[in-house]
């Protein structure tokens, strides 16, 4: 299969110089792969790694499909289905399940009216639990779209730090 852009494909010229830029950045070494397809997916649409950029970074990088696949597939950090617009990873270590993470779970759940593992059906958000993100400073925790919020012990914490999705918005009391 050809990784090269055409009018229905998720390649767009955008993304294909977006995913060359990165690639560069990381001197087309492929034992980088992992930081590589993570900067890639928070510049997919769904953010996810699909078969076509998984495709086009493997012979970019002269890779076999099933090389990239593997990676994907062994990181939780790294999708090959598509999510909502905004990720929201539940901190599931054991930290943040002495600190009340249960709670927190229930919090998410209700909120979004979605289980772990789903989205929600306008495709805004999707609710994921993650192993340590290293938040155990600041536990129970979030990560939305990447930005570490906590401790989120109350609804409105949890409803706060889901109103700031934007990267770079995250709190640490």
């Amino acid at each position: 299969m050809s990784a090269q852009t055409a009018s229905n494909s998720i390649l767009t010229e955008t993304l294909t110089a977006h995913i060359n830029g990165v690639l560069a950045s990381y001197a087309m070494d492929p034992t980088r792969l992992v930081g590589m397809l993570l900067e890639i997916q928070d510049h997919t649409p769904k953010q996810y790694i699909p078969k076509e950029v998984a495709v086009y970074v493997g012979e970019k990088l002269d890779l076999p499909l099933s090389r990239v696949y593997d990676v994907i597939s062994f990181y939780e950090a790294l999708s090959d289905v598509p999510r909502g617009d905004i990720v929201v990873q539940f901190c599931d270590s054991v930290v943040c399940k002495v600190n009340g993470n249960n709670k927190l779970k229930e919090a998410l759940e209700s909120i979004l009216g979605i289980k772990m593992g789903e989205t929600t059906p306008d495709g805004k958000y999707h609710l994921e639990s993650a192993p340590c993100f290293g938040a155990c400073d600041i536990s129970p925790a979030i990560r939305v779209n990447g930005v570490v919020y906590g401790p989120l012990k109350t609804e409105a914490d949890v409803r706060a730090a889901l109103s700031r999705p934007e990267k770079g918005e995250g709190q640490r009391e």
